[in-house]
């Protein structure tokens, strides 16, 4: 037995010394560690700690074989990311998910001439039907007012465009006539932009004619800026001594730093009519105000006058209609086209911020009796605010009022006075001013009379600020009572 225990002890030594040998080799082993959370779970298992079944030679196929996984989940790794760098991407497959995705320019196949052929003949056929079917409905329009009946303010514009796209037909027609005009169409349209029916528009064209529109509108806004900080906007003779006052305190107010009240604001701007506005800027401001009313500015100083009196007349009888049929029962491209002619920004702009601007408009022109002329100033200043809302409107108009020099307001205070010899001064300005429109309109043939009278169409306060007081409902029932028993007591005596 003695013996027997002496060769167990030597035996279980001999394996001692062999597993911290191993141990150690192991450990200095390139990627195999003490420090390895496996080797530890490993050595401190009840397998490992058992001298009668764990053995060096098992700790070497385990290192064997961790490091065989290890160099193979390298290798797969790397093999993985060379081919995904060499693979193509596939395809999107086309569906209702990917109808925003636009493709690369250099993915479409350019169309040959055959196809492009084909796409313009489309078009022109599409824009010839759809033409023919505006003429089918306009002329029941047509018979409908000559019944006697009114039109809606759609069936007007849709009449108007009517008649507008068959007067731009017959010089288009011509291009079709003649043998090989039609090579020069591209020439007359880049000349005459508008030459071309609006049934015949494509969505380029369309939005071409919005960016230059864009562009435009921004380059004479800060022109228009410029220039009204240099030489203003010129007060109305026939104002009252109160109201002279009132102008000379609101612009003190304004020369100190301060904000006048609102109420302030628009009893100021009152003052200023479409007319007198219209007759005191220069040819320059002129220019720019027809550029940025998407007008064609030719002609002597009359004619472009007459041009804006004339859109600023459709605008207040647009307003009218839009105000009593109301501002939801417009459509999104009647919206944005009715946004266009009074200079609000529609670019980047959603539908329901557009209706508020609108809305505003309407507010300040039919109930706050401000001039049409200032609110197209005031669009010019708010131009490109992206933030624009019923505060920055006023804000714009305070900028605009606020653009009088002080040689303006030097002329207003001493209007105060009865100055004979300031009232000489006035009289030598004005006759200076006629003077440069006669030289300039000497050589011009075709003159233009130009005798629309804004301010007898909109409903501005004719006698200045003296505002009449809203009458009760009572008071207004009584009115309606004694009209309608003088009209029957008329009948009376007739029968």
């Amino acid at each position: 037995m003695t013996i027997m225990g002496r060769q167990l002890s030597l035996g279980v030594r001999r394996i001692g010394t062999l597993y911290s040998a191993s141990y150690r080799s192991l450990s200095t082993n390139r990627g195999f560690s003490v420090s390895n959370p496996s080797f530890r779970r490993l050595a401190l298992s009840p397998v490992a700690t058992s001298p009668y079944i764990f053995s060096p030679l098992t700790l070497l196929r385990f290192h064997r074989s961790k490091s065989d996984k290890a160099g193979t989940t390298e290798e797969t790794g790397r093999s993985i990311l060379e081919k995904a760098e060499t693979q193509d991407l596939l395809p999107i497959k086309e569906g209702p998910s990917t109808q925003l995705v636009k493709p690369e320019d250099s993915d479409i196949a350019k169309p040959t001439l055959w196809e492009k052929v084909k796409h313009e003949v489309q078009h022109y056929w599409n824009g010839t039907k759809l033409l023919g079917y505006e003429i089918k409905v306009s002329t029941k329009l047509l018979f409908k007012l000559a019944a006697g009946y009114e039109l809606s303010r759609r069936e007007k514009n849709q009449l108007q465009r009517t008649m507008v796209d068959v007067i731009r037909l017959v010089p288009f027609s011509m291009f079709v006539l003649i043998p090989f005009a039609e090579l020069l169409l591209p020439v007359a349209l880049k000349l005459f932009p508008n030459l071309l029916p609006s049934t015949y528009e494509s969505k380029k064209d369309r939005k071409a004619k919005k960016a230059k529109l864009s562009q435009t509108r921004t380059s004479t806004s800060e022109y228009i800026k410029k220039t009204m900080e240099e030489s203003g906007l010129k007060l109305s003779k026939k104002i009252s001594d109160k109201e002279r006052e009132a102008f000379v305190s609101f612009f003190h107010i304004i020369s100190n730093g301060q904000n006048p009240s609102r109420e302030h604001l628009i009893q100021v701007a009152r003052l200023f009519k479409n007319d007198q506005v219209l007759d005191n800027l220069s040819r320059n401001q002129l220019v720019a105000m027809a550029k940025y009313m998407s007008l064609r500015p030719f002609g002597n100083d009359s004619i472009l006058r007459y041009q804006i009196r004339h859109r600023l007349l459709t605008i207040i009888k647009d307003d009218k209609a839009i105000d009593y049929e109301g501002v939801e029962s417009l459509t999104i491209p009647e919206l944005y086209t009715a946004c266009q002619q009074r200079g609000i920004k529609t670019t980047d702009v959603s539908p329901g911020h557009l209706r508020e601007e609108l809305a505003t408009w309407l507010d300040l022109r039919l109930r706050q009796k401000i001039p049409s002329t200032l609110l197209i100033l005031s669009s010019v200043y708010t131009y490109g605010d992206k933030s624009r809302s019923t505060d920055t409107y006023y804000d714009a108009l305070l900028a605009v009022l606020s653009s009088i020099p002080d040689e303006v307001y030097n002329v207003a205070k001493l209007e105060l006075s009865d100055d004979s010899k300031l009232k000489l001064n006035i009289l030598k300005e004005q006759d200076e001013m006629i003077n440069e429109e006669n030289y300039r309109e000497k050589d011009t043939v075709n003159k233009v009379k130009d005798d629309i009278n804004l301010d007898e169409y909109e409903d501005t306060a004719s006698e200045g600020m003296k505002i009449e007081p809203e009458e009760d409902e009572k008071v207004a029932e009584e009115k309606v009572v004694k009209k309608a028993e003088e009209s029957n007591e008329k009948q009376t005596t007739q029968n």
